[in-house]
Order: C-alpha cells, then sequence, then structure tokens
C-alpha cells in the first residue's frame, strides 16, 4: 500500500506526583493549553484536556509514527519544565512516572470529550484513585493496585 491512513484516538490519564493539587484553577488552563501546543509540535491532535488539580486526562488523534510512549515523555518533560519556569513557587512539581492510556472509538469520541469536560463535577463524587482503577477495568486492563501509584 503506497500510503498509511489512520484514525488513531487515545485517551490519556496521568497525575501529579503523590497525587499532589499543584493544579490550580489559577494555572489549569494554562498548563492544558501548554500540553496541547506539545502535543501539536509531536503532529498530533489534542481534542480534549481537562482535569483536576491533581490529574489531567487527555484525548488527542495521534499520527502514525508517533508511539504513545514517547509522546507522553515528551509531553510530561517539556510540561513539567515550563511549569517550573513559569511558576517557581512550584520548584518541586513533578508528574506521575506512569500514566494509563486508552483506545476510544469513534463511536464513543462524544462521550469521552463530555468526560475529561466534566471532570471538576465527576469528581465531586469519584476519587481519582476509583476513577483510574474504574478506567483500567473497563479497558480490560491487568494491575497491581499496590504498584499503582509509584
Amino acid at each position: 500500500m503506497a500510503h498509511t491512513y489512520t484514525h488513531l484516538l487515545t485517551h490519556v490519564v496521568f497525575s501529579t506526583s503523590e497525587r499532589a493539587p499543584f493544579l490550580s484553577d489559577a494555572i489549569r488552563a494554562n498548563v492544558h493549553a501548554y500540553i496541547g501546543g506539545i502535543l501539536r509540535e509531536l503532529r498530533a491532535a489534542p481534542i480534549a484536556i481537562g482535569g483536576t488539580a491533581d490529574h489531567v486526562h487527555i484525548m488527542a488523534s495521534l499520527p502514525a509514527e508517533l508511539a504513545i510512549s514517547d509522546c507522553m515523555r515528551v509531553v510530561k518533560t517539556n510540561s513539567s519544565r515550563w511549569l517550573k519556569e513559569k511558576w517557581p513557587e512550584r520548584h518541586s512539581f513533578a508528574w506521575q512516572q506512569g500514566y494509563g492510556a486508552f483506545s476510544v472509538s469513534e463511536s464513543n469520541r462524544a462521550a469521552v470529550i463530555h468526560y475529561i469536560q466534566d471532570q471538576a463535577r465527576h469528581h465531586q463524587r469519584v476519587s481519582f484513585h476509583d476513577e483510574f482503577i474504574a478506567l483500567l477495568k473497563r479497558h480490560g486492563v491487568e494491575f497491581e493496585e499496590q504498584y499503582l501509584w509509584r
């Protein structure tokens, strides 16, 4: 085949280190916008970015040549560096080491976008811990809970 055609929608979730509430309302939109810019530089298309003070959800369309692991390494490294430069009082900021990444079908696109955009309300009744475990289970990801938060 002469050309490669893909439509790779991915929902990614990761938290701040130790789930520290570094992403206050005052900076969250700026951090999300910066992450969107990093994704565009990687030729990915950010579709929705949301979250709360301690974690981020991203839905993006990834190009075929971009591995999710490479994408997340660049997003987390560059956004962490930028955040600490822009807000020096958050000099100890860091992202957790890992992430969760889940494929999204086109038929579920709107529901996932709504879910990401509605994070503040969602977390009034569900903790990030419970949310993340539910996502892993819903997507059939095997895990050992004692290793999730390291």
